[in-house]
């Protein structure tokens, strides 16, 4: 009973979160008109994780209380990079991203191979997306335009998302991407707070 009951509150925990998990880091760029220390291509790559992964659950019919959060997610990180886009002065470019991101989506459910593959690889590319993020930090030194909310109510999510794993469907590869993206997701938040106290101290 109590593990049913903790299962309940990790499911409806993770989907409240995930409702607003973006929102901090979309106002945050719209309030400022700038979108410096966020990456494009970390974003491209997050999206298409999170479509690999949502497909991947449908096809094998996973309970919905597993990766309900995720149609969300992906909507939010479409206006999340809507946004980059704009103010980036890239928004013509929004028009072929979603038409390679539909004939990708349809491409995965061709056959089982295709989508097994797809998420084996989609934990590399959610990694990747991490990484290509930290390099931009590394780059500009400056997270003002990051919000370190964002990044902390994604660090539970993905602690939400190992245990209702291990309780549920014990899935190796749906474990092994939660706790490599949870791992990754410490170090970028890790990487905002030191800029930001550095750019406080030279200030």
């Amino acid at each position: 009973m109590k593990l049913e009951s903790a299962l309940v509150l990790a499911n409806s925990s993770t989907f409240i979160v995930c409702m607003v998990l973006k929102f901090p880091q979309i106002f945050t760029v719209l309030a400022a008109k700038n979108a410096r220390g966020l990456s494009v291509r970390s974003l491209l790559l997050e999206l298409s994780g999170f479509l690999v992964f949502l497909t991947y659950q449908t096809y094998y019919e996973y309970p919905l209380t597993t990766y309900l959060e995720y149609p969300i997610l992906i909507a939010q990180d479409a206006i999340l990079l809507m946004c980059v886009l704009f103010y980036n002065g890239n928004i013509g470019t929004a028009l072929p991203y979603a038409i390679l991101f539909i004939i990708g989506w349809r491409l995965l459910t061709i056959h089982k191979l295709i989508i097994d593959l797809a998420m084996n690889l989609s934990t590399c590319i959610s990694a990747l997306s991490k990484y290509v993020q930290l390099q931009t930090l590394w780059k500009t030194r400056d997270s003002n335009q990051v919000s370190a909310l964002t990044w902390s109510l994604a660090i539970y999510t993905t602690c939400t998302r190992i245990f209702t794993t291990l309780m549920t469907t014990q899935d190796t590869a749906v474990l092994l991407r939660y706790v490599v993206i949870c791992l990754l997701n410490i170090w970028v938040l890790t990487t905002i707070i030191y800029y930001r106290k550095a750019g406080k101290k030279n200030e």
